[in-house]
Parts: C-alpha cells; structure tokens; sequence
C-alpha cells in the first residue's frame, strides 16, 4: 500500500501551519467597514430601494462599535496571525467537503483539449503513452522543484497547490467528506490507474531504478490492458462516485468492508492519477458535437456510455476517446483551474515532440487488474447511482461555441481588461436575456498569497446597467463611455480582489466564525438580501491557456448558468452550461444573446475613432 495521510473535515485540509512558500504573502483580512459598504454597494441593483434600507439598518446595527461585527472580525484577524491563510481551510471545508451535491456536473470542472490527429484505438493507445509521459515528465519538475515560480500581474503566485495534485483523492463519507493527501518527504506511488470498459487496472510507471517508463514501454503496458479489458459486460461501479454524496458515503461504507474491495479503492485512491480509455462519442450534428464532447469530458455521457470509467473522487483524471477526443476532470477540493491549465500546456508541447527514447528490453510484469467483490447490497447502490447519474446528465444543457468576432487583441488595443470586458457582455447578456441584472460570481485566484484558494467578483452593476439601457439606441460616443466606464470599474473591482480585499470571502469567514462560537448568527447573514447576494445566478470565470482548449462546469444554483471562457488572441472559447429542470434558464438561448452582444462591441469598438491604433492592457488572474 502506497504511503498517504488522510485529513478529514475537522483537522485542517492543509496545514496551515506549514513552511510557507517563498514569495506570496499572507492573505489578509480586509477593514471590516469597507466590506460592509462594498456589500451595500452591491446590492443596489438587486433589491428593492426599501429592502436595501431595511438591509443598510442591519448593516450598521452589525458594524456599530462594539458590535457583533467587530467581536467577529477581530476573531478573524486572531485566526490570521496565527496561521498561515486565514481562509482557505475553510473555503475548502465549507464549498467542497461539507457539500452533498454529486462531484459530476456540480462541483468538479473538466477541460476539453483540442482534438487529436487519430481516430481508432490504436491512436488512442499511442497518444495516451504520450501523455503519461509528459504528466511524468512535468512531474519530475515539481520532484525536483525545478518548476519555477509563476508571476501573475508582477505577483509570485503560491505554488503550494502543485505539490498535493498527485497521489491525492477525495475520500466519501455520510455526513461530510475527507481528503487523502501525499505526505511531504515520503517516497509517492509510482504506479497509476488506467480504466477501459469499466475495469481499473494498476499500471507501475517507474523502473525499478526510479526512472520514468519511455513512451513504448508505456505503450506496451496500455496495449496490455486493452487485451484484459474487452469484456463490456462489466458492472460501472465507477458511477457511484458520481452520485450524490450522502447515498455514495453510504455505499462506500458497505464497499470498504471487504477486503478485497478496501485493496481495489485505495489503489485508486493512492495512484499518482487516472487514466480513462473511453469509447468513441456519439456522432450528432456539427453544430452540437464541441458540446457533446464537453458533456463527455464532464460526466462521461451517462451509465450507459463512459461514466462508469470515472472515479469522480480522483483529483486527476485523463480521458482518451477513441475518436480523438480528449479532455481532462479534477476535482476541486485539491486544487483550482490555474495549475490544471499549466499542466495541460505542458503536456500538449510534451506531447508535440518525437519521441526518440527506446524502450529496453527489459520485460514488464502484466498490469494487474483490481477486482471488485459486488454483494447484492452494492448491485441496487450501483442501479440507484446509475438512475441518478442519467437523471442529473439528462438535466444538463450544454452549449459550447467559439466566438470569432475577435479576441483579446482588441480590447487590450483599447487599453481595456479583456476578461473585464467579457464580464461586461456576460452581464449584457443575461440583461438582454433576462430583463434584469443577478447576482454573479466571477471566480478569481488569490494565489498571490500564501495557500490562497479563490474568491470572487462582483460585477460593477450600476455602470453596467446604465450601459445596458443604452445598447439599443445608436452607437456613438456616449455609449463608448459607458462601455469604457464600465469595464474599468469592473477591472478595479477585480484588482480589489486579487488585493485581498473580496467581499465574499470576508463575509463567509465573518459568518462561520459566528456560527464557530455557537450562538445566533447575526441579523446580516438572516436578512433576506444577504440570500439574494449568495443566489449566484451567473458562475462565471476564465482559465486562460495556451492551448485552445475550453473548460465546462454546471450552474451554481438550479436557475442559474455556469459560463467558462478561455480568451486568446483572436477568437475566444465559451461553455455555457443550465438546468432544463429550470425554465427561465437556457443555455443555447444565452450563447446566441452572448454573440450578438459581443458582435455590438465588436462594431462599437471598431467603428470608434482610432480604436486601432490604442495600446495597453493586461492579464487577469483567474480561474473556476
């Protein structure tokens, strides 16, 4: 058994206590009378003028002097001087582990990568050997701590996230979930899971001295496990991972008392990630396939398809297609889009290079294959989760599109933000689409600082709404105004953030300090408008790569939208997704609101005196 810690919910999920990384500062927590007058200020378009009253007199009860907000926030500025991230434990514990949502759809993302040059099995099998070996050549780089230090902004940005990516899983319980993490110092796994046709096989990755297997020692091995895995009559016991986390806790308690069951998880468990070899996806028209693909790489298709090839607990997960599909699904807990971005560049450039290294003839032991012993008990968890998986999947809709119009160039010629431009047309968009504004979560990265996880954006709302009321008249320079006021406020909102200055996570951390002490939570958090403000029915974020690749979460709330982008120079990547449960949602019906938006920005941009010729802009720092 490959040596791991598990840390349940209540001991922290990562100590904070550790040696910090060089660099990033500590995350700070924000003046408490600013966070109470930015959340006023971000209620202004969505309440009532007598509920933001009624809301302002709560606000000021709780800011008082010697008020509940100053008992509160001096408790969090306690916790801040002894640990070394005042947040992130609790970020973790309160948005993943104590959540009983099912990972797929809900929680975890997955990343669509560009399609491949192959369309068979042996394709498949070739570039997937590739691709282990870049995943292992990438992480040498972390071993060796030769991977440097990535700058955001003129910002180190911890790296603390890379060193748990790897031989780490979720761990399912009844009432909240745990997390398995490598130990600092103590020899990893050297040995990952390839699964095919609902089967998970062991496969060592490693020599006996220590040296990554080449390319066609890996290919070898791969072959081998085809050949062990043509049976398709297997039970997907992979789908109850997928399943809601309470009935999946439930049912891993009576998996794990067989030992021969405990055996077969914890190798999956342990392993450095997961390798999925998936059939091919289901031809449908030009125009939905780039969704369907990302409906595969996000839950697998259904329990019928490639669902049950997914341990959904794993932090890394590989998936192959047949038909050149390829794509990658991560858990959250562990880690955030940016270093699954940073991996995935390196692995497609890994995966570019000839291939010269020569396999030795040194013979491999078969890859073992991990037996499951299915009671009766297990067999109707296994058909609960598969109805429940195909429920959930069947409920998703999904439209993914690449929007050509232009990309990051023209906005950063303008001096503008690029991803506080495409916030403004997200918000534009679901104005058009909605007749109002909603509350929006623009995930964003606080790994300038010590552990930092994410917090998150709110939109400049009153610049946008004045801008929205005049995109229907004719274009002219107010309207540029308008459009250059509103982007810059919603870039300096996202500097706040990023500062450490978010108001989100200064609430949650005020609120779960409070509900710590075990007393009645104060008015602020009870009052109808703080719901409103945590309604997101926007979850947005970008995850900026080099690839041209896209990722794809669900919605955070039923009558909401899940929206993605990657933006490059001169087209961008969206994924749009919405519940069909919900009728006032629908996610084609916002992709098409979304083009004709950026199209207006497009002509008003370009048709504007000297559009083409300003310089400047930037990156943002972001990610779901």
């Amino acid at each position: 058994m490959c040596p791991g810690r598990q840390v349940g919910p209540w001991p922290l999920v990562h100590s904070s206590r550790s040696r910090p990384c060089r660099g990033p500062r500590r995350d700070p927590v924000p003046p408490l009378a600013q966070t109470l007058e930015r959340y006023l200020r971000s209620l202004e378009v969505l309440v009532t003028p007598e509920e933001l009253e009624e809301t302002r007199e709560l606000v000021q009860e709780f800011g008082a002097p010697g008020g509940e907000g100053e008992r509160l926030q001096a408790q969090l500025e306690r916790r801040a001087a002894r640990m070394e991230n005042w947040l992130s434990d609790w970020w973790v514990q309160s948005a993943y582990l104590e959540s009983r949502l099912p990972l797929a759809v809900h929680s975890s993302p997955a990343v669509v990568l560009p399609k491949q040059d192959y369309s068979d099995w042996r394709g498949q099998l070739r570039f997937a050997a590739k691709l282990i070996a870049g995943v292992l050549d990438f992480k040498a780089k972390i071993d060796q701590q030769a991977l440097l230090v990535e700058y955001r902004g003129g910002h180190p940005q911890c790296m603390a996230q890379y060193s748990r990516l790897f031989a780490s899983c979720r761990l399912p319980g009844p009432k909240h979930d745990g997390l398995l993490l490598p130990v600092p110092g103590r020899r990893a796994p050297t040995f990952i899971t390839v699964v095919r046709n609902f089967q998970f096989f062991q496969v060592e990755v490693y020599n006996s001295d220590g040296t990554p297997l080449t390319v066609d020692q890996l290919h070898l091995q791969l072959q081998r496990v085809r050949g062990l895995s043509w049976k398709t009559d297997k039970e997907p016991l992979g789908v109850l991972t997928g399943d809601h986390r309470h009935t999946w806790g439930q049912a891993y308690s009576t998996l794990m008392r067989d030992r021969l069951n405990r055996e077969s998880a914890r190798c999956i468990q342990h392993s450095l990630f997961t390798v999925c070899l998936d059939a091919p996806v289901l031809k449908v028209s030009d125009e939905r396939y780039p969704s369907r693909v990302a409906a595969q790489m996000l839950h697998g298709g259904g329990s019928y398809s490639n669902s049950g090839n997914r341990w959904f607990d794993k932090t890394l997960q590989f998936i192959l297609g047949e038909d050149g599909v390829c794509g990658v699904l991560y858990e959250q807990a562990v880690a955030d889009g940016a270093p699954i971005a940073t991996i995935i560049d390196h692995v497609l450039d890994y995966c570019k290079d000839p291939d010269t290294a020569r396999a030795p003839m040194t013979p491999l032991p078969l890859p073992p294959k991990l037996y499951f012993y299915i009671t009766p008990e297990i067999q109707w968890d296994i058909e609960r989760a598969k109805q429940n998986l195909d429920i959930l999947i069947t409920d998703l809709d999904i439209s993914c599109f690449t929007y050509r119009g232009f990309g990051q160039g023209l906005p950063k010629r303008w001096g503008l933000r690029p991803d506080s431009l495409f916030q403004v047309a997200l918000q534009l968009a679901y104005y058009r689409t909605h007749g109002s504004l909603c509350a929006t979560s623009e995930v964003v990265s606080l790994r300038r600082f010590h552990l930092g996880r994410t917090d998150a954006v709110r939109p400049a709302a009153p610049p946008v709404l004045r801008l929205a009321r005049a995109m229907d008249m004719p274009h002219g320079q107010e309207t540029l105004s308008l459009l250059q006021a509103a982007v810059e406020s919603q870039s300096a909102r996202t500097e706040q953030v990023l500062a450490g200055q978010g108001i989100d996570r200064h609430l949650l951390g005020l609120k779960l300090a409070a509900i710590g002490d075990g007393q009645r939570l104060p008015g602020i958090f009870m009052d109808t408008a703080y719901a409103i403000a945590t309604h997101c029915r926007l979850l947005t974020g970008q995850v900026a790569s080099r690839s041209d690749c896209l990722m794809i979460y669900g919605p955070q709330v039923p009558d909401g939208y899940g929206v993605c982008y990657n933006p490059l120079d001169a087209h961008v990547n969206f994924a749009i997704t919405a519940f069909n449960c919900c009728r006032e949602t629908h996610a084609q019906r916002l992709a098409r609101t979304l083009q004709q938006v950026l199209d207006q920005l497009a002509r008003l941009l370009g048709e504007s005196p000297g559009g083409a010729d300003r310089e400047g802009g930037g990156d943002v720092e972001g990610q779901p």
